[in-house]
């Protein structure tokens, strides 16, 4: 009778949490601390800041960005040293891009309005809920609609639309339009 578990109780353990286990932040302290100013004053700010000041900031704290790539206001990058940007790629008002590991985006890739893109997760199954996190892949002419969550070891086909709202749960395949929650292909984009 040891082995059942009072579920009166609850077992998760918050409090053993061990931040430095499943996450390389990938960065000094110092050269976050400076991200985070330049992200409040540049990104996340209303003001239309042109796009060639935000890649130039992208590229000097190590992220890769092609030519053309228009980034709206209100952006939330959390570490572009793990972000890889290909040729003019759009990313819209208030996306979210929590990319604790790699986010690559890839050639004409469009990121709409709101969409979270959370490359950061939580294992729920282990009491003191320990990082699970992943990279993401947008591959080429993908379109990830607004308002749309994808999680962490993803990868969104060649040519793939995810229809707005959508939730991306599993990897979905090129040149099909995917929607719902799980996101599923409900037909050829061309």
């Amino acid at each position: 009778m040891n082995s059942i578990i009072d579920m009166t109780q609850s077992q998760v353990k918050l409090q053993d949490f061990d931040p430095s286990v499943g996450l390389n932040r990938g960065s000094s302290k110092i050269k976050e601390i400076c991200w985070y100013l330049v992200k409040v004053l540049f990104f996340l700010s209303a003001l239309p800041y042109p796009n060639s000041l935000k890649a130039f900031l992208l590229r000097k704290f190590g992220a890769k960005v092609g030519t053309g790539v228009v980034i709206k206001p209100r952006v939330n990058i959390h570490m572009p040293w793990k972000l890889e940007i290909g040729n003019y790629v759009w990313i819209g008002e208030e996306s979210f891009l929590l990319n604790f590991e790699l986010l690559k985006i890839g050639n004409n890739v469009c990121i709409s309005q709101r969409a979270f893109l959370c490359g950061g997760n939580h294992n729920y199954k282990k009491p003191e809920m320990p990082y699970r996190n992943g990279p993401i892949t947008l591959e080429d002419g993908s379109w990830v609609g607004a308002s749309c969550f994808v999680c962490p070891d993803i990868t969104i086909g060649t040519d793939c639309v995810v229809s707005a709202c959508s939730v991306v749960k599993n990897n979905l395949p090129a040149n099909t339009i995917c929607e719902g929650n799980p996101a599923k292909p409900v037909k050829s984009r061309w």
